[in-house]
């Protein structure tokens, strides 16, 4: 039998992460042999969800530190890595490569085409130029350190050698993808969901589902946990932006209660008690005449309105003179601390983002590199780092690859 011939890098997992490292170390070193394995038979499957299907490649955030303010997971690292490689780094690579980003008002940046295809098909053609090998459907079992270089053992028997391997198989909710990871003697911090809404358990909103309010904050109740931003009310709870950053800031503390918690919506966004119970009394003397449960306020939609009014047990035809101190005071809980009783969570399927992963304290910062095994590298969300929604999360992708990249690019052993 003649001896198999190293790569000299193997990528594990054919996302994100896994092709942007791959396709930077083959640019930087044109020539190199590079192998990506994905143990699925489809290759970027999240960047083609991503983004209702148009990719949210980045976010527009060109600042080292307020970026890394969105991590819930990895802020401090993340601080560093971006001085090397940020969205700003993000656009003009893809830029180069002939495809533009735009930025939306909340901050999101697509491809122009609003279409992930262009990605995947940009990252294809680059490992296509470069001659990266791509295989599918091969999951690795096993990685063995032998002589300086690794053998990986994949699934139908066969076996490759590495000098080098880059670790980008993403987050997963079940412990076997980790495994040969922890073999190698990594610790891998336990996964639990992040990026999640909210499943309202006595669903008294649910015939107002697809109302939104564009400025709402939301609050775990009993803790100083909250967000402030949209808040969409679905047929099983709560989501929308506002509710999607908390489960991420939240992740580890709602997976305690077992997501069996209190959450509070304050529909005005911003307003205290004292501000609101102003402008109720105010309302209560100059409009009068008017009735309480046709005088919507706040811009909020007329149904989320009637509702909220509803609730308070107010009479449909009672005007504002007539509104009791009782009924004020109602009307304000409803509207700034309006309780959701919350018994479960709906993650999107496709989209799953983790918290957890493999330990940063296991990782040398400066190159993405193990500080257990030599040669060993990661990238993405198979680290315990996870963003909010909006970009963040492939910006970590594409931040920790070229990292890694370079370092591999700078050893002497491939040079």
């Amino acid at each position: 039998m003649s001896e198999l011939k190293p790569y000299d890098l193997i990528v594990i997992g054919g996302g994100a992460a896994g092709f942007f490292g791959a396709i930077n170390a083959a640019q930087r070193k044109p020539g190199l042999r590079i192998l990506i394995l994905e143990k699925s038979p489809k290759l970027l499957s999240k960047v083609k969800v991503s983004g209702g299907g148009r990719c949210n490649v980045t976010h527009h955030c060109f600042e080292a530190t307020p970026l890394s303010q969105h991590y819930p997971r990895g802020q401090k690292e993340l601080k560093k890595l971006f001085r090397m490689f940020q969205a700003k780094e993000t656009v003009e690579w893809f830029t180069k490569l002939g495809v533009s980003l735009k930025a939306e008002d909340d901050g999101r940046m697509f491809p122009v085409t609003d279409d992930s295809q262009t990605i995947i098909d940009c990252f294809l053609e680059q490992a296509k130029s470069f001659n990266i090998e791509i295989r599918t459907s091969s999951e690795v079992e096993k990685i063995v350190l032998s002589k300086g270089q690794f053998e990986l053992s994949i699934r139908k028997d066969t076996s490759l050698i590495s000098k080098n391997i880059l670790v980008a198989i993403g987050g997963h909710n079940h412990t076997e993808p980790y495994n040969f990871i922890r073999d190698l003697g990594h610790t891998v911090i336990p996964t639990i969901p992040s990026l999640f809404t909210f499943n309202d358990l006595e669903k008294k909103f649910k015939d107002l589902m697809g109302v939104a309010v564009p400025d709402a904050e939301i609050k775990i109740a009993g803790t100083k946990l909250s967000e402030r931003g949209p808040v969409l009310i679905t047929h099983w709870g709560l989501s929308g932006p506002a509710v999607i950053k908390l489960s991420a800031w939240a992740a580890e503390y709602l997976h305690q209660l077992k997501y069996e918690f209190t959450a509070l919506v304050n529909w005005t966004g911003t307003m205290t008690e004292d501000e609101l119970r102003n402008v109720l009394l105010t309302q209560k003397s100059e409009r009068g005449k008017q009735k309480i449960l046709t005088n919507t306020m706040f811009g909020l939609p007329s149904r989320l309105w009637e509702r909220l009014v509803g609730l308070t047990e107010i009479d449909s035809a009672k005007i504002w003179a007539e509104a009791s101190n009782k009924d004020i005071n109602r009307l304000i809980e409803f509207l700034i601390r309006c309780p959701f009783q919350i018994k479960g969570k709906t993650t999107f399927k496709e989209e799953f983002v983790s918290c957890g992963g493999v330990d940063l304290k296991e990782i040398n910062l400066e190159t993405m590199e193990s500080t257990k095994v030599p040669g060993l590298y990661f990238a993405g969300e198979v680290l315990n780092i996870d963003g909010e929604t909006g970009g963040f999360n492939f910006q970590a992708a594409w931040t920790t690859a070229w990292v890694a990249a370079q370092a591999l690019i700078n050893k002497k052993a491939l040079n």
